[in-house]
This record gives C-alpha cells, sequence and structure tokens, in this order.
C-alpha cells in the first residue's frame, strides 16, 4: 500500500480504498485477515483513528467484518459486490457519456455497438 500525504483525496479514503482494490485484485481474498489498524498505523505513520475511519467505511459497505479478539476479514461475497459496484460507476461515469456523445453525432445504437466493437478487436492482446 501506498498513501499520498499530499493530495486531494483523504488519507481515510484511500486506506478504503486501496483494501478494496486490495480484496478486487485478489491480494486479499474472501474470510482472510487484512491489516489490523495497529500495524497499518504503525507501518504507514497513519493516526490509528483515521485508518480505523477507513476501515469502517468497509465494513458499512459489507466488504469486512470485525472479529472480536481476532481482527478484521475479508467477508464472503465482498468480491462480487465491488464487482457490482464497479459495474454500477462504469455505466454512471461512461456508458451514460458514451451514449449521449453518439446521439449528438447522430449515431444509431447499432453504429456505436460497431464501434465498440471495433474497440475491443483493436485492443486485444
Amino acid at each position: 500500500m501506498q498513501f499520498d500525504f499530499s493530495g486531494q483525496e483523504p488519507i481515510y479514503l484511500q486506506v478504503a480504498n486501496q483494501i478494496e482494490e486490495g480484496i478486487f485484485t485478489g491480494a486479499f481474498k474472501e474470510e482472510t485477515q487484512v491489516p489490523s489498524t495497529t500495524e497499518m498505523s504503525r507501518e504507514f505513520h497513519i493516526n490509528p483513528a483515521t485508518v480505523l475511519k477507513g476501515i469502517n467505511i468497509l465494513v458499512n459497505e459489507k466488504l469486512v467484518k470485525k472479529r472480536r479478539g481476532l481482527g478484521m476479514f475479508v467477508c464472503k461475497g465482498a468480491y462480487n459486490l465491488i464487482l457490482e459496484k464497479r459495474k454500477a460507476a462504469f455505466f454512471e461515469d461512461y456508458v451514460k457519456k458514451i451514449v449521449l456523445e453518439a446521439k449528438n453525432l447522430k449515431l444509431t445504437e447499432v453504429e456505436l455497438v460497431q464501434l465498440i466493437k471495433r474497440g475491443f478487436q483493436s485492443n486485444e492482446d
């Protein structure tokens, strides 16, 4: 994990986002432990209350859960929750804008789909 202490994004959100990214990429598997508040605050020199605030966001989103006396663990189904959240954000952030611009360009739905298919084909690995 790396934190940008001079950036615009508050540290507690960076904590939440980086743990979420770790869950999404598989660095933190479902039902495994994530670093504790104490570990993160010591390692990255972050106030424990700040780390806890970030982790509590993930608790509220049902991505991690507290096990009394054991620490914080990734919830079963967390990956799918993140995937669905990101799909919804993708729709809001990108698809709506693409469709609006396509309409402004007088593209039909079929033409837009063809352009998207062309994009997939040109970016194949």
